[in-house]
């Protein structure tokens, strides 16, 4: 025995010996790579729980009576539409008590207005205008005005409204006055609606005549600067809110004249005029656009055969399609054109495509060609003329308008003659009038008009940050009961209310939902209300300067994310989100569930699968659904603290400056007509809980129930308020925990003293003093968020860099709060480690002061099995700490061991990577921060080959891309080699029009740009205030609105009163970032870790072979570093491998196929409720155009019925 004991120890020390030999000329110390990145993991565990205090936070929260419940997600989204079906009843009720009133008044007042003289209502133009001597001006009236939050923050009255009027709309009209004078009655009106609903925000009467009362009164512009660059208000009788109120939705075939008959300055006029009608059409509407000469064409190759879902997108192409459009010369085939319009109208109808309601052709032109048309009409559209045809005369001689306006006469249209650009916008409008005419004629059906979504005025939050705030508006039209000596049947106007989402979102808790949850609404068109990944192209600045609003029509598809298929996959994925979305426009209920990418901050993305559940919101177009992560958030923690009948007063539990709570968050309220103001979130939580310390406290936790129309509403009391009872209470135990936490283990906040802050920390760190934090904090499920500076940690009053309090107020929607809770699944026992991301672009100086590394761990609250997430604790690390403490981690070997080569060597790189790429630690402090595939694109390419990472795409359909055409882009100042004989042909055309007048009607106001360059807003948009400004002032204008894709504000030059030339307005700076962006589709290649992939045990090797010309290799070893979402990458230098870059940076796609887009816009939809486009008596009704006797219109459509009947 002893002998055999003598020959193993020999052998023993050369196994040994033999495998330190082996490790010495290994490559790379594997397992020395192992070892590291085990005590790095280990040693930052021990010291971020022990430092945090997570086992406590747990026990803490054990010792009072706290359960986890299962979620009922379809209970929970009916309630939840419960709620948002009250809200909007309160706006539709508020609505309708307006148009009843509206109606009335308007009978009462007959045909001859009492006081309608200037001066004798309120003009917000004219509110508190003074002259040059200090006295109130000639025409101008005193209103006392004050600030209201709830209005977007800017001065009102709210006693009474306030009259907008565009500048070419005439008070001499006796019409415009007669309106102006019976609207002041609804004033009482307004006031009641907001004394019952205080949510209620701007309402109004907005007259067909062209001018708006607005309640409350304001000043135009805004008395306390809320735009500094306001300019004329905006024409709104083309916006969806008005034109989709008055009428049902329609088809439209637009037949734009191509021929020789038109030149081209009257092809530019015809061209404008097709713009015009675009802008009146909607998500309801289906259009597309001809040309015709001797052969018909589509406009755009995309919409071949087909009607087009006039949305946004398809307007804006429509749009750059006509401007950009070569004439085609030839004589002009109108009988053509107008046979294909009828084959395409007809088709849809009797298909079920389209809206299945309004059916018309517009006929834009000079009219030539038009023989044989009758044949067309009696063969398509004789006797019942189910399709209405519109002529717009652009050019041509007085014959030519004659068989036009026949033809508008003949099929229950109308027909204008066009001379100037000025003309367009005020002509195009009769479109409306007579699609209203049949739904006037009933008089009784007055259907609810939703609009699309759109960024308006600021929002009332104490934490508004004066971008703008979703909104939608909710309108009604009101018609003409007058008696007339002629059949006629007048639309008056619509009057409607704008409404907040945020007031939407209010009644959906975001705590209810659960970290990670989240909500949105779809509306009939599948398009959504709101969304986390909701983000419009267009900021407010259009609104603020003109009140026009900007929609977005973003459809559900395009913000649901579905993860890639998967070849063994049975189940489609796309197949599941199109049912839900059918589902949801269809207003059904149920659930289903769907794997979806998730991005954090666009450059972070995780996949998911989650469970969706959905009902409609009755009484409206929208359906509202309700997500939550499958798994963790289909549970939640209910742990509460009375406080009505507590002998704690619990305003105790929230003393110092060291805590927020989520400044969105409803936790108490007053109502906005309430004159008590707070000045933060915690101060008016504060105020409500010492309140409900007193005695004869109610909670008030029930809003107000919105009755039937016609019930009397109760006026709310003006400090009426409102309390989430649970969200309160389940803040208070929060607040409780972390107190008694602080007091059990002597937190250094309780310190006064500088030497008992400084042994108190010392105290905490312990044997970890070699970590310096810097900041620790924790954020709980109720909104509460509370931090610690440490004695390190001195904040510069000069510094330009936000506090960590002011970054992260809304902490539970932080990116490090949602990862930490969704990295909890898959290491419990781990911390979620992050730095400020750098692209590399330009060089960053990190001497001076170093960037923080943010380390976070959800905290899970288990009972009887079930885990929920109650908070998320962190740490703020400074990061040289952190990186000399894995500098001496990576420098030694381990005890027993002889390694050659360490991280502190030149043969060896090493880095610490995050779960997505990104380099948290090197020993080139410049990296902190860049995606690795930047530093080294092969050894990345080699991680994603292995798959450690997984690449994983992700396509952006609402990108903002640089406008090159923008004078705000690095393209826009580039002077093109055409651009100096587009200023002489400016020059010499502005030239010609002072001194031969008549000849400015003949080019049709030709603006100062050549013709290749112009653009559909180059008319409606001329800010003509300006004029003078020269040509500089004019690129700047047109480049802004061509990017916003808007319609503009129309102005006219018999503006009334003089102009003062001023200096040229310098673009805001929003305004600038608008214009120097255009709408585009964007994707990135992101990068996930695949945890599975890495065994703990061992380290994956890899070697990256014939990289050089000399034939060298390049090995490296990846280990997963436990406790953490970092992996350890260790890489041989002494190969000289070529290094290729990637990047997570978005990227603009190419643009969708045609079939593609035909597709998106045939989506499924639900049609509105109500369509009425046929009255048996609106055949009565004589007017039909402009330039002739009305009674023509009679005899010609008893001419065609008799002519009808003969054949």
């Amino acid at each position: 025995m002893a002998l055999d004991t003598m020959y193993r120890r020999p052998l023993l020390l050369l196994a040994l010996l033999a495998a330190a030999l082996a490790n010495q000329l290994e490559d790379i110390p594997h397992n020395e790579v192992k070892n590291w990145a085990l005590k790095f993991g280990v040693d930052l565990w021990e010291f971020g729980r022990h430092f945090t205090k997570i086992n406590q936070i747990q026990n803490k929260y054990h010792e009072y009576n706290v359960e986890v419940v299962r979620k009922d997600g379809l209970l929970l989204v009916r309630e939840l539409a419960s709620e948002v079906k009250n809200h909007m009843d309160f706006k539709i009720n508020a609505v309708m008590r307006i148009m009843d009133s509206a109606e009335a008044a308007a009978l009462s007042a007959g045909s001859s207005s009492t006081d309608g003289s200037p001066g004798s209502y309120y003009d917000a133009r004219w509110l508190n205008v003074h002259a040059d001597d200090g006295t109130l001006a000639a025409r101008a009236r005193r209103l006392l005005l004050s600030p209201s939050r709830h209005f977007d923050h800017i001065a009102v009255n709210t006693s009474y409204s306030a009259v907008l009027m565009p500048p070419y709309i005439s008070t001499d009209d006796g019409e415009v006055q007669n309106q102006i004078a019976w609207s002041e009655h609804l004033d009482p009106l307004f006031v009641n609606n907001y004394e019952i609903d205080p949510t209620l925000s701007w309402q109004y009467y907005a007259s067909s005549t062209g001018f708006m009362r607005r309640y409350p009164a304001m000043s135009w512009p805004p008395e306390d600067g809320y735009s500094h660059h306001a300019r004329d208000f905006y024409d709104f009788r083309s916006s969806n809110w008005f034109v989709e109120a008055a009428t049902s939705p329609k088809d439209l075939v637009i037949l734009l004249d191509d021929s020789d008959d038109l030149g081209s300055s009257y092809r530019r006029l015809a061209k404008a005029t097709v713009s015009a009608l675009l802008d009146t059409l909607g998500p309801n509407d289906f259009v597309n656009i001809y040309r015709y000469s001797d052969t018909v064409s589509e406009l755009h190759q995309c919409y071949t055969k087909i009607l087009a879902q006039a949305v946004p997108e398809t307007i804006r192409e429509l749009k750059s399609a006509l401007w950009a459009a070569e004439a085609a010369g030839g004589a002009a085939n109108l009988t053509a054109a107008l046979t294909t319009g009828f084959e395409i109208l007809h088709r849809y109808n009797r298909t079920g495509q389209g809206c299945q309601c309004n059916q018309a052709i517009a006929v834009i032109g000079a009219g030539g060609g038009a023989g044989g048309v009758k044949g067309v009409f009696r063969t398509w559209n004789w006797p019942h003329m189910p399709v209405r045809i519109f002529t717009y005369r652009v050019g041509g001689d007085a014959a030519s308008g004659h068989n036009m306006k026949d033809m508008a006469c003949t099929n229950k249209g109308f027909h204008v003659t066009i001379n100037e650009h000025s003309e367009v916008r005020a002509k195009v409008l009769h479109f409306v009038e007579v699609l209203a005419r049949p739904l006037v004629m009933y008089q009784t059906l007055h259907p609810v008009h939703w609009s699309p979504v759109y960024v308006g005025g600021r929002s009332s939050s104490l934490d508004d940050d004066g971008m703008g705030q979703l909104m939608t508006s909710v309108t009604v039209p009101i018609f003409d009961r007058r008696n007339h000596t002629q059949r006629e049947a007048n639309l008056l106007g619509v009057v409607g209310t704008d409404v907040p989402v945020d007031q939407i979102k209010k009644l959906v808790p975001p705590y209810k939902l659960g970290v990670n949850g989240y909500s949105f609404m779809v509306d009939n068109n599948g398009h959504v209300l709101y969304h986390p990944d909701l983000r419009p192209l267009h900021t407010n600045e259009e609104y603020t300067e003109t009140l026009r609003p900007l929609y977005s029509s973003v459809d559900v598809t395009d913000v649901e994310l579905l993860v890639d298929s998967d070849e063994n996959s049975r189940v489609n994925l796309t197949s599941l989100l199109l049912d839900l979305r059918h589902d949801m426009i269809e207003q059904r209920e149920g659930e289903t569930e769907i794997g979806v990418k998730v991005q954090y901050d666009m450059r972070r993305v995780a996949t998911r699968r989650q469970r969706y559940f959905y009902s409609p919101v009755e009484g409206t177009p929208y359906s509202l659904a309700a997500v939550l992560p499958d798994g963790y958030g289909m549970y939640e923690l209910q742990a509460e603290q009375e406080i009505k009948h507590s002998p704690i007063n619990v305003t105790e539990y929230f003393k110092g400056e060291n805590w927020k709570v989520h400044p969105d968050w409803v936790y108490c309220e007053y109502a906005s007509t309430s004159d008590v103001t707070f000045s933060s979130a915690e101060e008016q939580l504060v105020h409500f809980l010492s309140r409900a310390g007193r005695p004869g406290w109610k909670w008030m936790s029930l809003r107000p129930r919105a009755l039937t129309l016609h019930n009397a509403h109760k006026k709310q009391d003006r400090d009426a308020y409102y309390c989430d009872k649970t969200l309160v209470q389940s803040l208070v135990r929060d607040a409780m925990v972390i107190k008694e936490l602080d007091a059990h283990t002597g937190h250094a906040s309780h310190h006064s003293h500088p030497i008992g802050i400084l042994m108190a920390l010392l105290q905490r760190q312990g044997r970890f003093h070699k970590f310096v934090v810097t900041l620790s904090f924790i954020a709980t499920r109720s909104g509460l968020l509370k931090w610690t500076e440490n004695f390190n940690s001195t904040r510069s009053s000069e510094s330009s860099e936000p506090h960590f309090s002011e970054k992260y107020a809304r902490a539970y929607d932080s990116e490090w709060y949602r990862r930490a809770v969704e990295h909890h699944a898959i290491e419990p026992e781990s911390f979620v480690f992050s730095v400020p991301f750098r692209d590399g672009s330009d060089p960053e100086d990190f001497s001076g002061k170093p960037p923080l590394v943010l380390a976070t761990h959800a905290v899970f609250v288990e009972s009887r099995g079930h885990r929920a997430p109650a908070a998320v604790v962190g740490l703020h690390f400074q990061l040289d700490s952190l990186a000399k403490h894995f500098l001496n981690v990576t420098s030694t070997c381990t005890a027993g061991s002889v390694c050659k080569k360490t991280c502190a060597g030149d043969e060896l790189d090493c880095y610490i990577l995050d779960d997505n790429g990104f380099i948290i630690l090197s020993e080139d402090v410049s990296q902190t921060g860049r995606f690795f595939g930047q530093v080294d694109g092969t050894i990345m390419d080699s991680l994603v080959q292995d798959k450690i990472y997984k690449k994983i795409a992700v396509h952006d359909h609402q990108g903002r891309c640089p406008d090159s055409r923008s004078p705000f882009s690095g393209d826009g100042n580039k002077l093109s080699p055409l651009k100096p004989f587009s200023w002489l042909g400016g020059y010499l055309s502005n030239l010609l029009a002072v001194w031969y007048p008549l000849w400015q009607t003949v080019v049709a106001r030709a603006h100062p740009y050549a013709e290749e360059d112009a653009d559909y807003e180059d008319y409606e948009g001329e800010d003509l205030e300006h004029e003078e400004d020269g040509t500089r002032e004019h690129q700047q204008q047109h480049y802004e609105i061509l990017v916003a894709d808007s319609g503009g504000t129309e102005r006219s030059h018999e503006v009334p009163g003089p102009i003062t030339p001023g200096p040229p307005r310098e673009p805001p700076r929003e305004a600038a970032r608008s214009a120097a962006v255009r709408p585009c589709d964007t994707s990135a290649e992101l990068f996930t870790l695949q945890s599975t992939r890495l065994n703990a045990a061992q380290p994956l090797k890899g070697k990256l072979t014939n990289c050089h010309n000399s034939g060298c290799e390049r090995p490296f070893s990846v280990q997963k570093i436990p406790h953490s979402n970092l992996i350890l990458l260790v890489v041989d230098t002494l190969c000289p491998c070529g290094a290729k870059r990637l990047d997570v940076r978005a990227r603009e796609s190419p643009p969708r196929a045609c079939r593609a887009r035909s597709s998106h816009a045939r989506s499924r939809r639900a049609r509105p409720h109500h369509c009425v486009s046929y009255h048996p008596e609106e055949i009565e009704i004589q007017s039909c155009g402009r330039g002739g006797r009305a009674a023509l219109s009679v005899a010609a459509l008893a001419g065609v019925l008799a002519l009808w009947a003969a054949t």
